[in-house]
This record gives structure tokens, C-alpha cells and sequence, in this order.
């Protein structure tokens, strides 16, 4: 009898230091985690990056092009654009979540 192991979906966040907005994409993206049940393993990084940032399976969830200078950004993903990334990734099971770094 064989098991079905998914690969758990990457998930980047990524801000800059004293980001005023990255608290509330924390809120939304562990609202979404919580809801989808998916199987993830969670990046949290900060550093010099267009601020914040959230990257699912490697690609940005707001569909934008990312600038490649610490800069804020405006365009914050809603939770219609996150839940249909993970569940574009394969998510909505009901699996664990893996965290590094912290949410």
C-alpha cells in the first residue's frame, strides 16, 4: 500500500526592518494557512527587500513584477489572492505546517 507524500508548498515571506504593513500580511497569510490546511514550509525574511512580500512555490501572490530595491510596498495580498495560490500549489488538505523563522 502506498502513502500519497506531497512536497509541503513554499511559502516566502519576505519585509524589511520596521515595515508598517508587514504585521497585517502576518495576520492574513496565517488566517489563509490556518483555513487551506496546507502542507507548508514557511520562510519569514527580513532584510532589504521590497517590503512586504509573499511568494508562493516561488512566485509573487499579487502577480506583480518585484522590484529588486528595498522599497514599500502598497499592493499588500488579499485573501482571495493567497488562498487561490495555495490551492494553485496544491493546498487545501488538512496536513501540518512547517515554520522557519517566525509568522
Amino acid at each position: 500500500m502506498s502513502k500519497d507524500v506531497r512536497s509541503p508548498i513554499r511559502v516566502q515571506m519576505l519585509y524589511g526592518p520596521g515595515c508598517p504593513l508587514v504585521d497585517q500580511l502576518r495576520s492574513t497569510l496565517h488566517d489563509c494557512l490556518a483555513r487551506s490546511g496546507a502542507h507548508v514550509l514557511l520562510e519569514v525574511l527580513e532584510g532589504p527587500y521590497p517590503s512586504p512580500t509573499l511568494f508562493i512555490d516561488g512566485a509573487d501572490v499579487t502577480g506583480q513584477a518585484l522590484e529588486h530595491q528595498p522599497s514599500c510596498r502598497l499592493d499588500l495580498p488579499t485573501e482571495e489572492q493567497i488562498m487561490a495560490a495555495l490551492i494553485a500549489a496544491g493546498g487545501g488538505s488538512t496536513s501540518k505546517s512547517e515554520a522557519v523563522g517566525r509568522l
